[in-house]
């Protein structure tokens, strides 16, 4: 993995080593960890479609269910490509990923138990992971934004 600053012309960002510097990725990981609901933005044939869902950031990956004929798990099942994005823009963090449909790991399983009070073995329905290939992440706030954008590139 590897840290950059994001090409947003006529925002202002800054070059990476000036402003606030580049985020630390645990930054991104916590909010990722923290977050209670998460916008899933997949593509099917009739066009985009978002949804927020409940889901869990584990070993740096996010994972989530939905039911087996939902429009997302269709949509991912002709289209793995997608993005997910924890609630709140203020300190706003942007994960482009592949999801593949996986199984319900004792991790997975206790991890989602213990944020939601929930166990999420009783819906039998499919679990997703979505492995990160870009995360973009920025403070919202004007003091913050151009100085804290940080892209970080997963696999190469």
């Amino acid at each position: 993995m590897r840290a950059t600053r994001p090409h947003m012309p006529g925002y202002g960002v800054l070059p990476a080593d000036e402003g606030e510097r580049l985020l630390p990725f645990e930054w991104a990981e916590e909010r990722l960890r923290d977050a209670r609901n998460y916008w899933v933005a997949t593509v099917g044939p009739g066009g985009p479609h978002l949804m927020a869902v409940w889901g869990v950031w584990l070993d740096r990956r996010f994972v989530f269910s939905t039911g087996r004929k939902s429009r997302k798990a269709r949509n991912l099942a002709a289209e793995p490509r997608c993005v997910v994005a924890p609630e709140g823009a203020a300190e706003e963090i942007v994960v482009e990923g592949v999801a593949e449909e996986t199984i319900a790991t004792d991790a997975f399983v206790e991890a989602y138990r213990e944020k939601y009070d929930f166990d999420i073995t009783s819906l039998g329905e499919p679990v997703f992971t979505v492995t990160p290939a870009k995360v973009i992440a920025l403070i919202e706030a004007e003091e913050h934004f151009a100085g804290t954008a940080t892209r970080w590139i997963f696999g190469d």
